[in-house]
């Protein structure tokens, strides 16, 4: 059994928000791992800004404040540069990078890394590819994400009706997406509707000023367009997704530049749901173009897919079949696993 130290100093989380809905991509990765870990029989630590001190799933959480131990067999410092002066004599420490991997190119990021060469974590291969060879470190390795076995059980169904859904932070296309479905995707299938689930809530500490005016807007604009062909409604609690994916025949999803792994979209695909995105950042590694969605590369063709996959059930059957047999197989505890295979 080993010693396990997780930190993040980000938004206010803990154990039990990945089952209340207000945890995003990066901070469900967090709690799962923890968790993963600890059912493998590891004695495992886990610190989060504004967090309570409660043991939950065999995970010893606490408040980062309150600063995490001197030494560990293995220390995870989850995002953030401050976190790399922690734990000073962790026997390995590894920095588990989410975001686009261009931020650690600032001196407060360089300056640590130097220092304590700590193992950088990727979620993907485009994830990877955006740190430069010489930003140091003392390894690198690419771990992807895992997925809550509730999206992994789906057996085959018949094709919804024309119904799409959008479940994901407001900043990751949900403003193009809705330019899109009142403009060329909705004219063109009778009753089709556009579910929205989105919001804020994944902040309960607060997003920083400009990034809540910039998500206020997007919302206003989709609470604007609200109607017979697109509803909005907040972020649903995390065993609440299934069930709404179950109820869509397409999850579209534009994305963002700056895209790592995008877990909204592979639960969806895990769960049979057809996806449309755009060919940004690394959703082209979630999505095999033409087979379970397709990546689009305009605006053009991302409505054209959206449209055939609402409207054509022989194409929506061989692409949800093809969903359920390539895109469930990794869970959490294969995460776990390779984080485990990195114990000193």
């Amino acid at each position: 059994m080993a010693r396990i130290v997780l930190a993040d100093d980000g938004i206010a989380f803990d154990g039990r928000s990945a089952e209340n809905g207000s945890a995003g991509g990066a901070e469900t990765a967090f709690v799962r791992l923890a968790e993963g870990l600890a059912a493998r029989g590891h004695d495992v630590a886990a610190f989060t800004r504004g967090g309570g001190t409660f043991g939950h799933r065999g995970v010893a959480w606490a408040d980062l404040a309150a600063g995490p131990p001197e030494a560990a067999d293995l220390y995870v410092a989850n995002r953030g540069h401050r976190l790399l002066d922690l734990v000073p004599r962790a026997r390995r420490t590894l920095f588990w990078l989410h975001n686009d991997a261009r931020y650690v190119l600032k001196y407060r990021y360089l300056s640590r890394l130097w220092r304590r060469r700590p193992t950088l974590v990727f979620v993907s291969r485009t994830h990877m590819a955006g740190a430069p060879r010489w930003v140091p470190d003392g390894g690198r390795v690419t771990i992807p994400l895992g997925l809550d076995d509730i999206f992994r059980g789906e057996s085959e169904r018949e094709p919804p009706p024309p119904s799409a859904l959008y479940a994901a932070n407001p900043l990751r296309g949900l403003g193009e997406l809705v330019r899109a479905w009142t403009r060329d995707i909705a004219p063109a299938v009778p009753g089709a509707r556009l579910d929205v689930r989105s919001g804020t809530g994944l902040y309960r500490g607060g997003a920083k000023a400009r990034t809540q005016a910039k998500m206020d807007a997007v919302l206003a604009a989709a609470r604007a367009a609200e109607g017979s062909a697109l509803s909005l409604g907040p972020f649903v609690a995390r065993a609440e997704l299934p069930a709404l994916l179950r109820a869509a025949r397409v999850f579209l999803y534009p994305g963002d530049p700056t895209e790592t792994f995008c877990l909204s979209v592979a639960e969806a695909q895990a769960t049979g749901v057809p996806c449309v995105v755009r060919a940004r950042g690394a959703l082209p590694e979630r999505v095999v173009d033409g087979v379970t969605g397709f990546v689009a590369p305009d605006d053009a063709a991302f409505a054209a897919a959206a449209i055939r996959l609402l409207a054509d059930d022989a194409l929506w059957r061989a692409q949800h079949r093809a969903c359920l047999a390539r895109q469930r197989a990794r869970g959490w505890a294969d995460m776990a696993a390779d984080f485990e295979a990195l114990l000193p």
